[in-house]
């Protein structure tokens, strides 16, 4: 059984492998401005930037999967909360409203539930959409921890210069 930050009990129906940490790789595709990404090793996406700083716009900008994460996660855990008290949550659709050049950041998120709830049911919701995840660690703090290395080019990479 998790405790959610707000205090709220969430039992999952079901084992659920918890990692201590989560890694995702990025490669750059030359020539672009492109990312193929590798996240835990098994998940892969592209990132790319718009046309207008020099990119194709052919996949989401990194900024932007910022507010996707908030939206999947805040939806994914109030599916999964209604799934442990067997609720009739028929469905929920998150837009998350993300202003990346507001200093401090700014989210706007509205959540719109369909199904056979009730109001002290709805109220418990909100709680749960107050404690996914994602939003747990950007409230919490973020310590970035960098390093940078050159490495040698390849006969290949050297030959081409």
């Amino acid at each position: 059984m998790a405790v959610l930050a707000t205090g709220v009990k969430l039992q999952l129906t079901q084992e659920v492998d918890i990692a201590m940490s989560l890694t995702a790789s990025a490669h750059s595709i030359p020539g672009t401005l492109r990312q193929e990404v590798l996240i835990d090793g098994r998940h892969r996406l592209l990132t790319d930037e718009p046309e207008a700083v020099g990119g194709n716009g052919s996949a989401p900008a990194p900024h932007e999967l910022f507010p996707a994460a908030l939206a999947a996660c805040v939806s994914t855990t109030l599916v999964m909360y209604a799934r442990t008290k067997k609720w009739r949550l028929d469905g929920v659709d998150v837009d998350v409203d993300y202003d990346h050049r507001a200093t401090p950041r700014r989210f706007e998120i509205d959540i719109r539930v369909t199904g056979d709830l009730s109001g002290p049911q709805l109220d418990m919701l909100e709680k749960v959409a107050a404690a996914c995840p994602v939003r747990r660690g950007i409230e919490s703090g973020i310590e970035f921890v960098e390093r940078i290395e050159l490495k040698p080019a390849s006969v290949h990479e050297r030959g081409a210069a």
